[in-house]
């Protein structure tokens, strides 16, 4: 009987600690996804109204950008002279960018049990406004970012956009 009844409080107290290793797993999860979006919407709120000096906020120095049509650009100067010229080079033409909803996923990048990073992916849209005329869809693709933890913030260090092409209206 005493044997039965150590089983049993041994299987609870593993059963225990192993849910309540479980629901941090998933805390931490949450957590680092909020962390990321809420990075992430705010710098898409800078591209989409081309404030191209809060740019350089988001990124490594090192960043690394690919583009499976513009090609690579390399170091945060490069990226952030090219954002300036050609988003908002032209005061005639407007780009908007709009993630798909349910396609945007966040992964932890951990060494052992430390977070060091993370990768954001999953479609996007977007729109051309030209003076004078209705915004209208111009192409959708994949993207997927890398977040690294750099003195308690988290910055993209590597993007790669690729997969463009024509799109239809999102729902």
């Amino acid at each position: 009987m005493k044997n039965s009844f150590h089983s049993f409080v041994v299987t609870g107290c593993v059963l225990i600690c192993s849910f309540s290793h479980h629901a941090f797993a998933q805390t931490e999860q949450e957590k680092l996804t909020a962390v990321i979006l809420e990075k992430d919407g705010r710098f898409w709120s800078a591209y989409n109204n081309c404030d191209a000096e809060k740019f350089k906020d988001f990124f490594t120095d090192d960043v690394e950008f690919y583009h499976d049509k513009g090609g690579a650009t390399i170091g945060i100067e490069a990226l952030t002279d090219t954002l300036k010229k050609n988003l908002c080079g032209n005061p005639k033409w407007r780009l908007r960018r709009e993630a798909v909803a349910g396609t945007v996923k966040v992964f932890p990048l951990k060494k052992g049990d430390k977070i060091y990073g993370a990768i954001i992916s999953g479609e996007h849209v977007f729109y051309v406004t030209e003076l004078g005329k209705p915004e209208y869809l111009d192409g959708r693709a994949n993207f997927t970012h890398v977040w690294l933890l750099k003195n308690d913030d988290y910055k993209m260090a590597r993007i790669l956009s690729y997969n463009h092409h024509s799109a239809t209206p999102v729902k």
